[in-house]
């Protein structure tokens, strides 16, 4: 059960606030404060960052940042800071039809806006990419990708008409243009031939064009984090910055062209660029070893790509399960938890859902509802009310370090950009389900972040595509400009 109960640990003495009123807050400050074990609390004091950390975490972003951004200096970076080739935001003047290709997993979307005004209307499908055109050949996946899309266009009878098309393609790629992206390497369970070093634009054209049934323009190339940012700037004229905070972590945001030094398109008269930061790499040199805890190393250890996405993995759903885990484990063997005794499944690796931490802390204050089913599935039903206020504690110390590290960064690209009223677009499956991020992240922003730039967080919808399509109108719109001066 979620409650709206807002559960904010703060720094200083691991203390909790409750915002339900004032008798039953207080009551339950003081149970929690006295009955969270004083060794718990101390071992837990690594996962827990002062301002002045954060603040510091902060500055070495901005100097990645920098870094990523400059000519001279971004072979070396590891934020890599890579301009999107997206220059506008939308205006409101985006009318007309629109598809958007989602591609990013197993299944893809495709989608069909129609935008007029503030009037927006959305149809959708999902296709699903069988197991021997993920391992097949190019060619294979792009003509199984150009058949879904014509036996769309034709469901909506739209098949005669020519439609922008904005491609949301959740791979890594090298952008050399709007509709120019250089596939760098597969992930996902995706390994097709001969699409790593090529054209993923080019090779979606060729394979229309090889069908010959239908017409569509391929406008623009992005990622979700620049679909996020666009999705929430449709709907709120301030946005200028959009956060994927979910299974894995990224950003993008608005940089003046003159700072962005890789950028070399002409100016469409914004004098702006938006940037896919690509930050979950930050703290791949080692720059935040100095933060990271045992946990943190473990998890980097055992993980697929080891030394790859140092902060992603301090903060993304995929990892924070697991963290959890391993401090459920390190602290039940020291005989602090469970009396000593643990169970199969609690060592098990990746075996402590994200959701659990989410479902957990989504508990009515001083009740375990949720939490004892979960253990009771863990086969520790011999846990103990003792344990049931630890097990909390120690989950939200590290979904709160999570939210506190993303608060972090965003408030250095607030400072970055010197805009005095912004809006943050964020999407992922940890701000959206997790019931306490957002108010974690607000409190913490506005302790960090200059007084004089007024903030808000905006849950994105459909960053992928709704923002895809978004960018493809945004570009048409440019288009038709150019065509009638």
């Amino acid at each position: 059960m979620r409650i709206k109960r807002v559960i904010t640990i703060l720094n200083d003495l691991g203390r909790v606030e409750l915002d339900h009123g004032p008798q039953q807050g207080e009551e339950y400050e003081h149970a929690v404060r006295s009955n969270v074990s004083n060794e718990i609390r101390e071992k837990c004091r690594e996962l827990i960052y002062d301002n002045d950390t954060l603040r510091k975490i902060g500055a070495i972003f901005l100097d990645n940042i920098k870094r990523g951004l400059g000519k001279a200096t971004h072979a070396d970076s590891i934020v890599k800071c890579f301009p999107t080739y997206v220059q506008d935001l939308p205006d409101g003047t985006e009318t007309g039809k629109f598809l958007a290709l989602d591609l990013g997993g197993t299944n893809f979307r495709v989608l069909l806006i129609e935008l007029s005004g503030e009037h927006f209307e959305m149809k959708s499908k999902i296709f699903a990419i069988p197991e021997h055109i993920m391992l097949g050949s190019g060619e294979q996946l792009f003509d199984h990708i150009a058949e879904c899309l014509a036996i769309f266009v034709k469901e909506e009878q739209v098949q005669h008409e020519t439609l922008p098309l904005g491609f949301t393609f959740s791979f890594p790629l090298s952008q050399r243009g709007l509709t120019v992206g250089i596939l760098e390497r597969w992930t996902k369970g995706f390994n097709c031939s001969n699409v790593v070093g090529n054209d993923v634009v080019q090779m979606l054209n060729d394979a229309i064009d090889r069908r010959g049934d239908v017409s569509i323009d391929v406008m623009a190339v992005l990622n979700d984090s620049t679909g996020t940012l666009m999705s929430c700037a449709w709907l709120n004229k301030n946005c200028r910055v959009g956060i994927i905070i979910g299974t894995g972590n990224n950003g993008c945001y608005v940089e003046r062209q003159e700072n962005a030094e890789l950028f070399d398109d002409v100016d469409n008269g914004s004098g702006k660029v938006m940037i896919n930061l690509e930050m979950g790499a930050f703290g791949d040199d080692g720059c935040l070893d100095f933060v990271r805890s045992e946990y943190d190393k473990d998890v980097d250890r055992n993980s697929i790509n080891p030394g790859k996405q140092i902060q992603e993995k301090m903060i993304s759903g995929m990892y924070m399960g697991e963290l959890v885990r391993l401090v459920l484990e390190k602290f039940t063997k020291e005989g602090l938890l469970f009396g000593g005794k643990g169970s199969d499944m609690l060592f098990e690796r990746k075996r402590f859902y994200t959701k659990y931490v989410s479902e957990i802390e989504s508990d009515e204050p001083g009740l375990f509802t949720n939490q004892k089913q979960i253990l009771e599935e863990l086969g520790l039903k011999h846990a103990t009310e003792q344990d049931y206020v630890n097990v909390r504690y120690i989950c939200e110390c590290i979904s709160r370090r999570a939210a506190h590290l993303a608060s972090a960064t965003i408030t250095t690209l607030l400072h970055k950009m010197d805009e005095k009223k912004v809006t943050v677009g964020v999407d992922g499956s940890v701000y959206r389900y997790h019931p306490h991020f957002r108010n974690l992240m607000m409190e913490k922003i506005r302790e960090l972040c200059d007084p004089s730039i007024e903030f808000d967080l905006m849950l994105s919808e459909d960053g992928s595509g709704r923002g895809a399509a978004l960018v493809a109108a945004v570009a048409a719109r440019h288009k038709k400009k150019a065509l009638t001066t």
